[in-house]
């Protein structure tokens, strides 16, 4: 069995018959979280820094960006096409026909086929769910919800300002229209134990989802959630690399084989990093993941039970 898990990037590569690669926008967003009308402080684990590229830069305009993209990436893959992955904060918390114009400056490359749009499951409309699912008709357009946890108490304790209903009913809207969905968990949420991770993947796997993020925890410099490491470390059961190793293996065994998996890890910028610093390259614990697969004999849905 040489594939024991649904690689997204195989997926698309496959659907496309060639390379896919994101680029990284930042139109400026902020987020309901952070400017009072849903909570104040943002999610505890939050710092925005972690995952905006050099060339990302709000201070550019989107086409700017797109094009600083494609000339990032171009001279290692000539011949593929770009989607626009809309990333930092909530990228559907605005005006709608301002945010239906930066979407269109994006899909004005001829070589962006499609859009990626990272979002909180509490911030898309059902008019702009029916604004993307036209796009998805001509284009790729996948919706991206930070769904985090399935646990409302962990949700709570987070900051995230919504309950995991929210999270399936936006969801389901979103797949009905024939717009891909995708979703994010972070494995290892405080006062998370194991059994309780490891059941994310039986409610996730009742989604219509197209993809799944994964990634460890990760205890960040100016953060809420740094704050209580200090002051509740009995809150945090952060990872080992073999640890986690087994607890993801554990998770891909029970989630639906039709959701592909997009990444196990995520990295934060060193200079950001409390802990855990496992010093691996995101490609280095993908082949750990896919040998202890091996070494188990499982793979992806082995333990599902049932489908949606």
């Amino acid at each position: 069995m040489d594939e024991r898990y649904l690689n997204y990037n195989l997926v698309l590569k496959e659907e496309f018959s060639g390379r896919i690669q994101k680029i990284s926008v930042n139109a400026g967003f902020t987020c309901p979280n952070r400017d009072g009308s849903k909570g104040v402080g943002g999610c505890t684990y939050c710092n925005n820094q972690t995952f905006s590229p050099e060339y990302c830069k709000p201070t550019s305009s989107v086409s700017k960006q797109v094009e600083e993209g494609i000339a990032f990436f171009k001279n290692k893959y000539r011949t593929q096409r770009y989607l626009a992955y809309f990333q930092s904060y909530t990228n559907t918390y605005g005006d709608t026909e301002y945010l239906k114009s930066l979407y269109a400056e994006a899909l004005s490359h001829p070589k962006v086929i499609g859009l990626v749009i990272g979002t909180r499951p509490d911030c898309v409309s059902d008019e702009l769910l029916d604004y993307f699912a036209e796009l998805a008709k001509k284009y790729y357009i996948m919706i991206e919800y930070g769904i985090e946890s399935t646990n409302d108490e962990t949700l709570e304790l987070i900051n995230r300002g919504h309950d995991y209903a929210c999270c399936e009913e936006v969801v389901v809207k979103t797949s009905e229209r024939g717009i891909r969905a995708g979703a994010h968990l972070i494995l290892g949420l405080p006062k998370e134990s194991r059994e309780i991770i490891i059941s994310h993947a039986d409610k996730i796997s009742k989604l219509p989802l197209t993809a799944l993020k994964l990634h460890q925890l990760q205890i960040i410099k100016g953060t809420k959630m740094a704050q209580q490491y200090v002051e509740n470390p009995e809150w945090f059961q952060l990872f080992g690399v073999d640890e986690y190793i087994d607890v993801a293996v554990d998770f891909v065994e029970r989630l639906n084989p039709r959701i592909a998996i997009e990444r196990f890890v995520s990295q934060s910028p060193a200079d950001l990093l409390i802990a855990p610093d496992w010093g691996l390259k995101n490609f280095e614990f993908t082949a750990r993941i896919k040998k202890r697969l091996q070494e188990r004999n499982t793979w992806q849905g082995r333990l599902f039970n049932g489908s949606i």
